[in-house]
């Protein structure tokens, strides 16, 4: 199956002004018009689209921007007010446009040039150069207007130069907003079924698709077992070098071993191309059936290179926890399935990790590969990846679904530190948090969150806030 989609940001730009100002104040409308084109080009990068309507200075120009943003399908507006408007300029735009609404109140310079203006000596040309400064004017009435008209709205205070925190905050709402984009156009594909007995995994995929947007793909292990068949010795054998490259892979790592879980991997790849999958959830005991058991055992390296490749895949059919990995992926900073297992109060860290595939780009160091005997809790035994999340910034991301139903995030900074690790086959990582872990471990868990998180390296807790706004999902930040 080939799907395409071009990734495109689509961002809609509109100053506001007020006709009646420009016959009265020369010039005032062509430098406000260079403000909104300075806007622009600030907002322009790659893979964002910018669609500029110019100023909107009436009722009729904004009724015509509000339907040429629904043509030109934005998935976020930036408001820039750049002086002076009524209101009624402002909400045709937003009503029609049905997308989320930055405001940008943003002012020429740190402050007016008391003197200098006042020396003017022209009123008429003091007011217009007023009116350049006059952007925090409106905002309460806009906002005002928005909140009688129940549409959510974000704010940006600063300037228009010399301001890296006000352009720091365009530039996580942008990030936020293509996370969005990425979610709303992911495939997940589902393959098997639940962990039985896991009751706080289990999750409503309708609720999924309505929050997130999306499509899952409900996929047989029957399907990547016959993929498995049409492997050849010549691509198994490429494969095998390719895990030597990517792992490292132990010397009690039997070739017939590496063997399997290279047809896998090839086939898995096979699986993701045919259905266009952005992200994959899959458990399966294959029971009874020699050739899925065989498939499902020899998963695990086949699914860390995909997760390692912006296909993040998630073991036990986690379906929330696939979707903060993907989360995670698309800012761009990991997204390894983990879980917290022990604290150890001597160096005040929780332990965190898991078995199955793990995300080896975030890896401190090369991820090993080991044998195991057994995979505890699942059928069968082979090979497995043990590896360290990279020291330094961390955050931990979880898709909680509440008691009412619906989806919220939970998430959390803290750090990866250096220290001993279980060297069992598994991915693992110490963690540090500001709280400490006592009432770290306690606060996470009070939100009621599923056991499994995801963790990506650097600290993004106010993307992810930003995002959750765009949604209109109410995130928790515990740390």
């Amino acid at each position: 199956m080939k799907i395409e989609l071009n990734g495109i940001l689509r961002v809609g730009l509109f100053g506001i002004g007020l006709d009646t100002y420009w016959p009265q104040f020369k010039g005032l409308k062509g430098r406000l018009e260079n403000y909104l084109r300075i806007v622009e080009q600030r907002l322009v990068q790659p893979g964002v689209e910018v669609v500029n309507l110019g100023l909107v200075d009436n009722p009729a120009r904004a009724l015509e921007a509000g339907h040429r943003f629904r043509r030109e399908d934005v998935d976020l507006i930036f408001l820039h007010v750049t002086t002076y408007a009524l209101s009624s300029t402002v909400l045709p735009v937003v009503q029609r446009a049905k997308v989320p609404v930055i405001i940008l109140n943003l002012q020429l310079a740190a402050a007016i040039d008391y003197k200098n203006f006042n020396k003017m000596g022209d009123r008429t040309a003091m007011t217009g150069e007023w009116l350049a400064f006059c952007a925090a004017c409106p905002v309460p009435e806009i906002a005002n207007v928005f909140n009688r008209a129940r549409i959510p709205f974000h704010q940006i205070t600063g300037m228009l130069h010399d301001d890296p925190i006000c352009w720091n905050e365009v530039a996580g709402w942008l990030d936020a907003a293509r996370v969005a984009n990425v979610m709303f156009h992911n495939r997940l594909g589902l393959m098997g079924h639940y962990y039985g007995g896991m009751l706080d995994i289990y999750s409503d995929l309708t609720q999924h698709c309505a929050t997130f947007g999306g499509h899952m793909e409900i996929i047989e292990v029957d399907e990547l077992a016959a993929l498995r068949r049409e492997v050849n010795a010549k691509q198994i054998k490429l494969r095998v070098s390719e895990f030597k490259k990517a792992f490292d892979v132990q010397p009690d790592c039997a070739p017939a071993e590496l063997e399997r879980a290279a047809r896998t991997s090839v086939a898995l790849d096979k699986l993701v191309d045919e259905h266009a999958l952005g992200s994959l959830a899959y458990y399966y005991m294959g029971t009874g059936n020699a050739e899925n058991e065989d498939a499902i055992s020899s998963i695990i390296l086949g699914n860390s290179l995909l997760t390692a490749r912006g296909v993040p895949v998630a073991g036990e059919y986690e379906v929330k926890n696939v979707q903060a990995m993907k989360i995670m992926d698309a800012f761009g900073i990991g997204g390894s399935f983990t879980e917290y297992y022990a604290i150890d109060f001597n160096d005040d860290v929780v332990l965190m990790g898991h078995d199955g595939p793990g995300h080896i780009k975030i890896a401190e160091g090369k991820t090993k590969v080991r044998p195991l005997k057994v995979y505890h809790g699942k059928v069968g035994r082979g090979l497995s990846v043990e590896m360290c999340v990279k020291h330094g910034p961390v955050t931990l991301l979880s898709v909680v679904q509440t008691v009412e139903g619906k989806l919220k995030l939970l998430v959390a900074e803290g750090q990866s530190v250096p220290g001993p690790i279980l060297e069992i086959g598994n991915t693992n990582s110490r963690y540090k948090f500001s709280l400490g872990a006592r009432k770290f471990v306690e606060a996470w868990n009070v939100q009621g969150p599923a056991h499994h998180c995801a963790v990506g390296i650097g600290h993004i807790a106010d993307k992810i806030t930003k995002f959750g706004s765009l949604l209109g999902l109410e995130t928790v930040r515990v740390c």
